[in-house]
């Protein structure tokens, strides 16, 4: 196989594993183990490491390989403040007529088919491309990036959140009714809100994350 798409194929999965949770917060991860698993030499997999760690998914440890970043209440409250920071500052970067795009129509926040019967995907999924679509109206490239980067830092979060705080499939029906009526305060109240709710139970999340099976 070509040496280029075997390093993305490996980066490729690596990436998906650690999204799907394949291991816990802090685990060390294997360079040789991975490697046997993906059928690829180590050489891919240490560069999909190095990538990864660049993206903030693994941490290169002093003398110590590669490893999950641990997670923690402090930290996690700094990730959903900082979730909170960048979504409102790309909607002030909105330009005029961004909110007229009709929202319901590009995405369905509560991951659901366009029929409303089927899920079609998980709703760290769809979270994730609920935000994604905020940054990417901008039109600044750089918003569009750290939001992608943050979807991926927070994806095993959200897989957990509902198991917390509960089921929500209303949860985003008030942003996107600010969104389609142009109220740019009221989206910023609604973005505030979600991210407040979390916040309070940042560690109980925390314990989950650890505890999934």
């Amino acid at each position: 196989m070509n040496p280029g798409a075997t390093a993305e194929r490996v980066l490729e999965a690596l990436r998906g594993q650690i999204l799907d949770a394949a291991w816990r917060p802090g685990d060390r991860l294997d360079p040789g183990a991975i490697a046997g698993q993906f059928a690829s030499s180590i050489t891919p997999v240490r560069d999909a490491l190095n990538r990864l760690t660049g993206e903030g998914l693994v941490e290169a440890r002093q003398g110590g390989g590669f490893h999950l970043p641990p997670l923690d209440e402090p930290l996690l409250h700094d990730l959903y403040r900082w979730s909170e920071q960048l979504l409102r500052l790309c909607v002030t970067h909105w330009p005029a007529g961004a909110a007229a795009i009709p929202f319901a129509e590009s995405i369905n926040a509560n991951g659901k088919s366009a029929d409303g019967e089927a899920p079609a995907q998980t709703t760290a999924q769809a979270t994730g491309r609920f935000f994604a679509v905020l940054a990417q109206r901008s039109g600044n490239c750089e918003h569009a990036g750290a939001v992608d980067r943050l979807n991926a830092r927070l994806h095993v979060v959200r897989g957990v959140e509902g198991d917390v705080l509960g089921a929500d499939d209303a949860e985003f029906d008030t942003w996107i009714d600010a969104i389609e009526a142009d109220d740019r305060r009221g989206l910023a109240r609604a973005i505030g809100r979600y991210h407040r709710r979390r916040e309070r139970v940042a560690g109980a999340i925390v314990r989950a994350v650890y505890r999934r099976e």
